[in-house]
């Protein structure tokens, strides 16, 4: 990496989470100010909570959440990992801010959006791209552990996930808070700093 090249920023997502895209959309106001790339990954709640005791009404949310990772890792495989960004933002804004349902018009109205082929959205129903997911998954979770969630975030050999944060922080209230995680992230031996969420999520 030259001098003067952005820093790698790598994010796990899964287009299901709404508390990962508040996240995603606040890593591209940190990219407007500081000097950064980020480059996307594919991450599953499926794959993170099967083998998990979790309440029947989340694991039902969870069998709808194969289908758009699948779609992303085709679209990966077919175009390259820089077509995931923005098939992200289209899947994102669709799911969370237009309230549409996970389903086959989704991806393929996003496809189409993100100038791919629409006929990926074939990829929600075929298992064929499990192992490339799985592999995906791992690679993102294992920097941080199995006890956390989607996304997760890795930049100069510092991994953690979140922050979970609501609304989206923008401008320099953006930059602030990512100075300020990078310093807490980057911090040896640090492993946690919670508190009990209050709201729920705002995409404005």
């Amino acid at each position: 990496m030259t001098e003067n090249a952005p820093t790698p920023v790598d994010f796990w997502f899964d287009p299901l989470c709404p508390w990962a895209w508040i996240t995603s959309r606040w890593i591209l106001e940190v990219q407007k100010l500081r000097p950064i790339e980020v480059r996307w990954h594919v991450m599953s709640l499926a794959v993170l909570n099967e083998d998990k005791d979790i309440p029947e009404d989340y694991r039902r949310m969870l069998a709808d959440a194969w289908g758009p990772v699948r779609v992303c890792i085709a679209a990966e495989q077919k175009y390259g990992p820089e077509v995931l960004g923005r098939l992200y933002t289209e899947m994102g804004t669709r799911r969370h801010h237009e309230k549409q349902k996970l389903d086959r018009a989704l991806a393929e109205a996003a496809l189409t959006a993100a100038g791919l082929d629409p006929a990926l959205a074939d990829a929600a129903d075929s298992t064929a791209y499990d192992e490339a997911l799985r592999a995906s998954h791992k690679d993102g979770i294992d920097r941080v552990g199995q006890e956390v969630g989607t996304p997760v975030i890795e930049v100069e050999g510092s991994a953690f996930f979140g922050p979970v944060v609501t609304p989206i922080p923008r401008g320099e209230a953006a930059v602030k808070l990512w100075d300020g995680v990078l310093a807490v992230a980057s911090t040896d031996g640090f492993f946690e700093l919670k508190r009990t969420r209050t709201r729920d999520p705002i995409f404005d």
